[in-house]
């Protein structure tokens, strides 16, 4: 029981998952059939299930026309999904290597850490004004947020996954004839890869957290704009199937990213 190095067999893994969460559901069941919270704070699950096949099915349900689909819930999960998207992109495409420059050289990474690291701790909310004043209230505001949001964590483990590599690969590939720069690039860089994965899985999931945030601001679509809308007319049923699909999709994305690294890199032990 108290070992924390025992592995699991996946069926052991899913009936003690499914046994938890069944617990939830039937905790949660027994609290609003009893009347112990008000239904307006806290809809029963029948309540929510209901709200969700309506929000799925009939355009004419919900606080926001349809725009793209016959299905409103639909329509603000391809607004998050897109939204996410296009950060997690520019994310990778500006942040692994920013991270692979301060990990491959001291004087970059003493050049950059002041300016990289307090952001891990600082509170990104706090920015959305600046960035309102600096870029409006559009879309770029809320692409540009969802990636600040996430590029402080990636920078920062990508750089850590180099550092984490053992220095006698650098020293092996210079023996072997290898520039310095070889030596990183084909040597310390592969070796890193799989904790990079890593990186681009939490700061994914970073995203999600920060979702409703970025399209709190003048969003007519999207998730966090649709949750916003629900607890504005009192529809409580509906703010919970708008967190219960952020969570779904944020467990999805977990879920191919890994499944992803598993793929990739078939030799390291599961996150």
């Amino acid at each position: 029981m108290w070992n924390p190095y025992e592995r699991l067999s996946p069926p052991q893994r899913r009936v003690l998952g499914i046994a938890s969460v069944a617990l939830v559901l039937v905790a949660w069941s027994v609290i609003t059939a009893l009347d112990l919270v008000s239904p307006a704070r806290l809809p029963s699950p029948g309540a929510v299930s209901e709200a969700f096949a309506r929000l799925a099915w009939d355009a004419e349900y919900g606080a926001l026309p349809s725009a793209i689909t016959s299905s409103p819930l639909l329509d603000d999960t391809l607004w998050s999904l897109m939204r996410v998207f296009v950060a997690g992109l520019l994310v990778i495409v500006i942040g692994i290597p920013i991270g692979v420059l301060m990990g491959a050289s001291p004087r970059i990474n003493a050049a950059l850490s002041p300016m990289v690291d307090p952001f891990r701790s600082a509170p990104v909310v706090a920015l959305l004004p600046i960035l309102v004043m600096w870029l409006g209230i559009g879309e770029t505001l809320k692409i540009a947020f969802l990636f600040i949001g996430a590029v402080v964590f990636l920078v920062p483990m990508v750089r850590d996954a180099m550092l984490a590599v053992p220095q006698e690969h650098w020293i092996l590939a210079r023996d072997l004839g290898a520039t310095p720069f070889e030596a990183v690039t084909r040597a310390v860089l592969p070796m890193a890869r799989p904790r990079i994965m890593d990186a681009i899985t939490v700061a994914t999931s970073v995203m999600w957290t920060y979702i409703t945030v970025a399209e709190f601001t003048n969003a007519r679509e999207g998730l966090g704009a649709f949750i916003t809308n629900a607890k504005r007319f009192s529809a409580t049923d509906q703010m919970f199937v708008g967190i219960f699909v952020i969570i779904a999709l944020a467990l999805i994305t977990h879920a191919i990213l890994v499944g992803l690294k598993k793929r990739l890199y078939p030799w390291e032990a599961e996150v």
